[in-house]
């Protein structure tokens, strides 16, 4: 489809009103039920922990190298919320970052523990709440 086929299409009649005047076209992302990643990483470089700002908080000595990041996106964004209590519940893990505004979630903690509480908070979201969800990947 052509850009002048697509602007006849949506301004139907007022097409030929608008033609030569300056347009603005911007593209939305409409939130749907869907829980759109949902990956599980075991860095072996504490940099990782830094640059995500997830060594906030960590007391002298303590060393969090090694453990599991769980990484999980949704829309509607406030459903971060019960799946950060969900996950809270589901295993042994941290919140590391939660933002109600973009739909984010990441959780740390021990690789087994944050496995069981990402495949709860999926799982919570497919069977109770009928989202759209995609596969865990794991690296």
């Amino acid at each position: 489809m052509t850009k002048q086929e697509l602007l006849e299409k949506i301004f139907k009649g007022d097409y030929e009103d608008l033609k030569g005047k300056t347009l603005r076209m911007t593209r939305l992302r409409v939130p749907g039920k869907e829980v759109c990643m949902a990956n599980i990483i075991t860095p072996t470089d504490s940099s990782v922990y830094r640059n995500l700002g997830l060594h906030i908080g960590v007391h002298e000595g303590e060393d969090h190298t090694g453990e599991a990041i769980g990484l999980v996106r949704f829309t509607p964004w406030e459903a971060v919320v019960a799946a950060a209590d969900i996950a809270l519940k589901s295993g042994d893990v941290e919140i590391g970052f939660m933002d109600r505004f973009n739909g984010s979630l990441i959780i740390t903690g021990a690789l087994a523990q944050v496995q069981t509480a990402v495949e709860e908070v999926v799982g919570y979201f497919r069977s109770r709440q009928d989202f759209g969800v995609c596969d865990i990947y794991k690296s």
